[in-house]
């Protein structure tokens, strides 16, 4: 089986760590996560990955915390590295070699980022958990994920979501949205579609980089769309 795509940015949301939780980790969420990318770091696949930290700390309303925006953030980007450390445990356990690299120094748990180094941890088929965003507050994950990618010149952005795609409105909440197989950046642009935050896609766009939005959450999916199989939605 060979892969369409020889190296990948797999971007995961915080909250699809939890699972069937309210909050925090699950543990069956990560151990399937961990096959799923052994599976295609097995056919030769390069990955790299960027979770979020909404499931142990979202900063972005001020209003209803009472901590100021940027120390919000700053918060949040500790709660990456979390749930990176968790990734990495559960992807040694079955026998993946990794290196968690933060944007925040923290020697101790994280090599720092170092663009260079994390190509070369890719070549020797290691994975590369990126922590702690860009390491400046008022960027999203999802920028960093975009902004990792193009630095290690990754050939795709695979946006692991709890929906199999991206949908005309809220498929939750209306069950007459419409799934696309296809979307250009302008189409997305054009219909408002909320694929990732603004700054996150311009830098897609303006390096030509595609993104395509799939279901993690279901068995076997991260390894049909690293193969070319049509799953999930995707811009480019």
């Amino acid at each position: 089986m060979l892969p369409k795509y020889r190296r990948i940015l797999l971007k995961l949301s915080g909250e699809s760590l939890m699972g069937t939780r309210n909050y925090g980790i699950d543990p069956q969420m990560l151990d399937q996560y961990a096959k799923e990318i052994k599976e295609i770091t097995n056919i030769g696949v390069q990955v790299a990955v960027v979770i979020g930290g909404g499931n142990i700390y979202r900063g972005m309303n001020e209003h209803e915390t009472g901590i100021e925006r940027a120390q919000g953030d700053y918060m949040g980007m500790l709660a990456t590295v979390i749930n990176g450390m968790a990734l990495q445990a559960a992807l040694d356990k079955v026998g993946v070699s990794t290196r968690l690299q933060s944007a925040i120094k923290m020697e101790q748990v994280a090599e720092p980022y170092i663009r260079r180094r994390a190509m070369r941890h890719l070549e020797k088929g290691r994975v590369v958990i990126f922590g702690a965003g860009t390491g400046n507050p008022y960027f999203t994950t999802d920028t960093a994920g975009s902004l990792r990618a193009i630095e290690i010149k990754a050939d795709v952005i695979l946006k692991g979501t709890r929906v199999d795609g991206i949908y005309s409105a809220d498929p939750e909440k209306d069950p007459t949205a419409t799934r696309y197989e296809t979307l250009s950046f302008a189409d997305v642009i054009s219909q408002n579609l909320k694929v990732m935050d603004m700054t996150a896609f311009t830098l897609c766009q303006e390096n030509d980089l595609p993104i395509i939005v799939f279901d993690m959450n279901r068995t076997g999916n991260l390894l049909n769309v690293v193969t070319g199989k049509h799953v999930g939605t995707l811009v480019s």
